[in-house]
């Protein structure tokens, strides 16, 4: 009996470095001379750009997201911002030590609980306005649940010196992964803190031990961690995703995107952008029978950027 093979199907990134050196360009001159409020709409032609630009099984991604909207959650985060600052400012003016110590230990406190405030509020932004053949994505976690599971996290990771902190990122890549949405398809993350642990700290050993060599190997050993954990499903049908990343070509794509940026001043950041780009997204593949004409609307949009503003505030690596 003949064996059917199973199907793959590759992301792939074809943006090029002068279109998105113009883009840079504009970005930089606009958000300079408006003293930095030009921002979220830098962002916006940035995210376009790169969702317009990177396609999956024949068909582009879109970014919905405007810069107006990014705008209004800019204003309310400088205006969270300006409200810390300020209050830690006055403490320290006052010059009443114990009132200073007061006012920064509910500095960090508040600091820390607006990091699950805002990767909730940016994760439902930035799904709501990302789409794909006209479906959009959406993420259904609840805020509350999320703060809990941050804040309880957090505690362990404190109260373990730091060792608790592979199963705080699995945790947290497992609540929210789960709560993913496209369509009729659902996501799952498998991910689970022991191995996650024990694969740290072998990268971190064997990169010691080779003086930062094995740090490519290591970090492509991560990139397929977090990737080949992932899984879709459609109908019923189980769509693992899978890495083909090797650790020596980003060892390549790293060194020439190194000198690239030396021998350059940094100018041609673009073209490092776009070449890392193609590396990842074409070393992601998704594994066996999805149906993109059967996929059906099933989330509704959001328009508030405030999370995801924070996010860029606090500069947040989300997954």
């Amino acid at each position: 009996m003949e064996q059917t093979q199973p199907e793959f199907r590759q992301f792939t990134y074809y943006g090029k470095g002068p279109e998105l050196f113009k883009i840079y360009i504009i970005n930089w001159l606009l958000t300079i001379v408006t003293l930095g409020f030009y921002y979220p709409w830098a962002k916006a032609a940035l995210l376009k750009y790169n969702y317009q630009h990177t396609q999956f099984d024949g068909s582009n991604f879109t970014f919905h997201g405007t810069g107006k909207e990014m705008f209004k959650g800019f204003l309310k985060v400088i205006g969270v911002i300006v409200v810390l600052y300020g209050s830690l400012l006055a403490a320290q003016l006052s010059g009443n030590a114990s009132l200073t110590l007061t006012v920064i230990l509910i500095f960090y406190i508040v600091l820390i609980l607006l990091v699950p405030f805002a990767i909730h509020g940016s994760l439902r932004y930035r799904a709501s306005r990302s789409s794909w053949r006209g479906i959009h994505f959406g993420y259904r976690g609840d805020r509350t649940t999320l703060v809990k599971l941050f804040v309880k996290d957090v505690l362990l990771t404190i109260i373990t010196f730091g060792i608790y902190n592979s199963w705080f990122i699995n945790d947290l890549r497992t609540y929210i992964i789960g709560n993913i949405r496209f369509g009729n398809i659902t996501f799952e993350y498998t991910g689970n803190g022991a191995d996650f642990f024990w694969l740290n700290l072998k990268g971190r050993i064997l990169t010691g031990l080779s003086f930062g060599f094995y740090f490519f190997w290591y970090s492509m050993e991560l990139f397929e961690y977090y990737i080949e954990n992932i899984y879709a499903q459609q109908d019923g049908k189980h769509l693992p995703i899978r890495s083909t990343a090797k650790g020596g070509d980003f060892f390549a794509l790293t060194i020439v995107n190194f000198f690239l940026l030396v021998f350059t001043l940094g100018l041609a950041f673009p073209w490092v952008q776009v070449r890392t780009l193609q590396f990842f997204m074409s070393n992601i593949w998704v594994q066996g029978e999805f149906d993109g004409n059967s996929l059906v609307q099933t989330e509704e949009e959001y328009k508030d950027a405030s999370g995801d503003d924070m996010v860029d505030m606090l500069d947040l690596d989300l997954l």
